[in-house]
């Protein structure tokens, strides 16, 4: 019997794990200066506004450079840019370590982010070129999630613990092992991929989107933790509207950077508009959790890291389960019951009370985490999926760019709701600093008596179960929107049936 040509073998598994590599720390490095910051702020001295640009950078700029290197990898060659995404964040990574100033590690996480940006879009659209049947990339895809997922959880916990024994520049440097080996095995196992004959790589979009997205993400975020201001009111503002110039100017293009076609569709457009919502209740609701395990249930930060991580047993059970609920009824039930599952989750969090079991937080919290991951898991594959060949890379960016705004829009919906809970029940204490009748954490550090910090800890609860309500009607309107936009798009992924990739030079390339 003749092999079926489109399955993927011993090589392209073992690839996948290759690439898995720096899936794994990139999203690691979003979460790892959790515990690093005390030790950086005595060696550096770094100002407020310095110390927020120091955890903020990498973020915006891996955002903002998304859609830009995930189009440039599909003209130039997924596998190029992400050895040199490797490169570049293995030396950002030597010069975060050794930074000697404020100013030199801002400047080397904003090189991590570009790094990062090379990476993770190349990523997932090398698993598109990888696996080229619909089955196959589907458990390529879930484990993608799950380890982008993990990573991110994972990150806190590994700081910590290298923070036991190490400097904090040891946080930077566990990145260098895992890129040389990247570095290594990439060329070995994972063939290169690019685009044929897709004209000249447009500078303007490139320099229109990162100006498109950096301040958009940037002002929801400063709205977010400070409140309204009018600096960061018309950041979004411009953002706006360049980013409307940018689409404007992607429509008029023969070859653009992001194909506005394959946005329309209900297959891709759909899923990038649940993870988007999915993401802003996940990343806007997660600081209610991490204050709460420390704040109110008194854990230290490393406690409460590692305690966070127990609701993923749930996630690598219910996201394999979801992958083999998809094979046999249409992939938009499973999404939209995935979750309806996550907004249930919610649900139960918003019955924790200060004085609640512990383990009904673990609990509640893996019911959500277990409906996000299996939903997300396909959203991902059918996103990824309906998008040709030629245009993984750039799929793939637009998907990830939409969950980088989702989780800041998240922050700021979630958190002005939980903060004008907490303000509105801190009313009462007039005498108290301004700072008590603010946050949780300036009341328990004004040291006025255990009935203020009692309170403090109510209001923070009250706040985060009315968070929780918001962060479920986002799941909830995930849920219909899968039901209805996604209906049918899930029976074959694919626009068309994928074609073989022509051979050029030992080279696969996507045909034009």
């Amino acid at each position: 019997m003749t092999p079926d040509i489109h399955t993927a073998g011993r090589r392209e598994w073992t690839a996948l794990g290759v690439l898995m590599l720096p899936l794994l720390l990139v999203s690691m490095d979003v979460s790892i200066l959790y515990f690093a910051i005390p030790a950086i702020s005595e060696d550096l001295r770094p100002g407020s506004t310095e110390q927020l640009w120091i955890l903020d950078m990498y973020g915006f700029v891996l955002a903002g450079l998304l859609i830009t290197m995930g189009a440039l990898g599909d003209r130039i060659g997924r596998r190029r840019v992400l050895l040199a995404g490797a490169v570049l964040f293995g030396a950002a990574s030597v010069c975060a370590a050794y930074a000697h100033s404020p100013g030199t590690l801002i400047a080397a996480r904003a090189l991590l982010g570009v790094g990062g940006a090379c990476l993770m879009p190349s990523t997932l659209a090398l698993i598109r070129n990888l696996f080229r049947d619909d089955r196959q990339r589907a458990t390529a895809v879930t484990l993608w999630t799950t380890v982008m997922a993990t990573g991110i959880s994972f990150g806190p916990i590994v700081s910590g613990a290298l923070l036991e024994h190490f400097w904090w520049g040891a946080v930077f440097l566990i990145n260098l092992p895992a890129m040389g080996l990247l570095l290594v095995l990439a060329p070995l196992l994972l063939p290169e991929f690019r685009t044929a004959a897709r004209g000249k790589f447009d500078v303007l979009s490139a320099v229109l989107s990162l100006a498109a997205l950096l301040p958009v993400i940037h002002g929801i975020k400063e709205l977010a933790k400070h409140g309204y201001a009018p600096v960061p009111a018309l950041g979004i503002t411009a953002g706006l509207v360049i980013g409307a110039v940018f689409v404007r100017r992607q429509a008029r293009l023969e070859h653009p950077m992001m194909d506005l076609a394959l946005v329309r569709r209900r297959a891709y457009g759909g899923s990038v508009l649940v993870n988007l919502l999915a993401m802003a209740a996940t990343v806007g609701f997660a600081v209610f959790i991490t204050q709460y395990l420390q704040s109110v249930l008194g854990k230290s930060p490393f406690e409460a890291a590692l305690w966070s991580l127990v609701p993923s047993a749930g996630v690598l059970l219910a996201a394999p389960t979801g992958a083999v609920l998809a094979r046999r009824i249409d992939r938009a039930y499973v999404m939209g019951g995935g979750f309806f599952v996550s907004a249930a989750g919610f649900a139960w969090l918003t019955q924790v009370r200060v004085d609640s079991a512990f383990w009904t937080v673990l609990a509640a919290s893996a019911v959500y985490a277990a409906g996000l991951v299996t939903a997300m898991t396909l959203a991902n594959e059918l996103a990824l999926g309906a998008a040709p060949p030629e245009h993984a890379g750039a799929a793939a960016a637009v998907m990830e760019s939409g969950q980088e705004l989702g989780g800041a829009l998240g922050m700021a919906i979630l958190g002005s709701v939980g903060a004008a809970v907490y303000g509105h029940d801190m009313a009462s204490w007039k005498g108290a600093p301004e700072a008590v009748r603010e946050t949780l954490g300036g009341a328990l550090a004004a040291g006025r008596g255990e009935a203020l910090q009692a309170a403090a800890r109510e209001a923070f609860t009250h706040g985060m179960g009315v968070a929780a309500v918001g962060a479920g009607v986002l799941m909830s309107v995930a849920g219909l929107v899968s039901l209805t936009l996604l209906r049918a798009s899930g029976a074959r992924t694919a626009l068309s049936p994928t074609p073989p990739l022509p051979e050029t030079g030992g080279v696969p390339q996507a045909r034009a």
